[in-house]
């Protein structure tokens, strides 16, 4: 039901403005506007309003909704025998760039929605962990570079970052067949780091990025549980353990655990652990089993997580004032929307996995879980998901909006329109590429949630 009520809401709220942006600008522009509808196909309930007497429609399928303006190569238009005042007022009669205005403002509504709900966010409180590193896995591209645990990250290619978001963002902006530059403070000093970005390279879909290339933040290790007759259980381990190493390397997160104890089997280890307040050393053995996929896995016999009290060390709040609210709303949009695009290309070309692409089911998903986290998470996801359909909306592919910037471009290029054949079969490309985009999308939807 949560999942339900946030994609409803999402949708509602985002197709809305995404059509008012449209219904606005027509207005402006001089157009008559024949229907603003509340999603697609039969209509079921409408009145109208206003000088043109604007049919304002709620119809049976909330997925989304159009705006229809006055057309002659509409056929249902034709056949309606408007007036001549009303043919000047025809959206195809306006000149090129009053098109681009009305087709533009749609996508561009939606940008402007996500630069004032992130704003809001930056003036109320963003909250996140401060950029500090675990030790890096060996042969990590971290690891490579010489980044530490306690490394606290302050800068990516010049640019400040504040938490784990930031870091995230930009260097998922940043070329990846080349390095980012990072700025980090140890023990007092300052120091600049290259870090290589090709195994963002192999994406295949699963998985974090900086995790792909070693960055993972400091989050210590606690024992949830101990399961019986374990070495765990005849080592003496107990719940709320905080581990700290094992044989003298940092255990600073709980999947170090597996790592550090992977050629260990049957061999003695000391682990580090501070109980009560005190800090002590047990000897374990563990023990080689199987995964669920039958692989050999070493295992002490415990359930492991994230130490809360390390945790909350670098819990951060990130506050603006109301100016820099605005522009850090801005400057987020930005580089969320040029992220976007890059993301889009590599998957065209082949750098990135098509499981990144998400349908309405992970829509639904992670709408029904941002709302049962809090109003404040459920305005930030809304805000990338209106950013997701400005740019989607923005697309060169025929049916889109930007299929239709594209045909006005030319338009421009050439001093006169397109010929009519030209968009039937823009018409008929669009709607497969559209199709078979659904299709992957929903596929990749069914793959994650079942």
């Amino acid at each position: 039901m949560y999942s339900l009520l946030g994609f409803l809401i999402t949708i509602g709220i985002l197709v809305t403005l995404h059509e008012l942006g449209h219904y606005g600008v027509a207005r402006w522009c001089g157009v008559k506007v024949l229907r603003f509808s509340f999603g697609f196909g039969p209509v079921l309930f409408s009145r109208r309003f206003g000088r043109d007497q604007t049919e304002w429609a709620f119809s049976a399928v909330p997925l989304g909704g159009y705006v229809r303006m006055l057309d002659e190569r509409d056929d249902e238009v034709r056949e309606m025998g408007v007036t001549e005042s009303d043919l000047s007022r025809a959206f195809n009669r306006q000149n090129v760039w009053k098109r681009i205005a009305i087709v533009g403002a749609g996508p561009l509504a939606n940008l402007l929605l996500a630069i004032l709900l992130l704003a809001a966010m930056y003036l109320v409180g963003v909250p996140g962990l401060q950029p500090v590193l675990s030790q890096p896995a060996a042969g990590t591209a971290a690891a490579v570079a010489g980044f530490q645990s306690m490394d606290r990250i302050v800068a990516v290619e010049g640019r400040s970052v504040a938490v784990w978001q930031d870091v995230n963002q930009r260097i998922l902006n940043a070329n990846i067949s080349s390095e980012a530059v990072l700025t980090v403070e140890r023990e007092g000093r300052s120091l600049k780091i290259p870090l290589a970005l090709t195994a963002m390279a192999q994406d295949d879909g699963a998985g974090n990025q900086l995790e792909r290339l070693g960055l993972h933040p400091y989050a210590g290790a606690m024992v949830r549980g101990v399961i019986a007759d374990s070495p765990a259980t005849d080592a003496g381990l107990r719940a709320g353990d905080r581990l700290r190493a094992i044989d003298g390397a940092v255990l600073d997160t709980p999947s170090a655990l597996r790592r550090l104890l992977s050629q260990s089997a049957g061999m003695t280890v000391e682990l580090t652990l501070i109980r009560d307040g005190v800090t002590m050393t047990v000897p374990i053995v563990p023990r080689e089993e199987t995964d669920e996929s039958g692989r050999p896995v070493t295992r002490i016999g415990v359930t492991i997580m994230s130490d809360p009290e390390e945790i909350g060390r670098y819990r951060v709040t990130v506050r603006h004032g109301a100016l820099d609210a605005l522009a850090m709303g801005a400057l987020r949009t930005w580089d969320l929307t040029v992220l976007s695009f890059k993301m889009i290309g590599r998957m065209i070309v082949g750098s990135a996995s098509l499981k990144n692409l998400s349908g309405p089911l992970t829509i639904a998903d992670y709408a029904g879980q941002s709302i049962q986290a809090g109003f404040q998470q459920f305005m930030t996801y809304l805000a990338l998901i209106s950013i997701g359909l400005g740019v989607l909306n923005l697309l060169p592919v025929p049916l889109l909006d930007g299929g239709h910037l594209l045909y006005y471009l030319a338009e421009i290029i050439r001093g006169r329109p397109l010929p009519e054949r030209a968009f039937e079969i823009g018409q008929r490309i669009g709607l497969a590429l559209i199709v078979t985009l659904i299709a992957l999308a929903l596929l990749n939807d069914f793959s994650r949630l079942f």
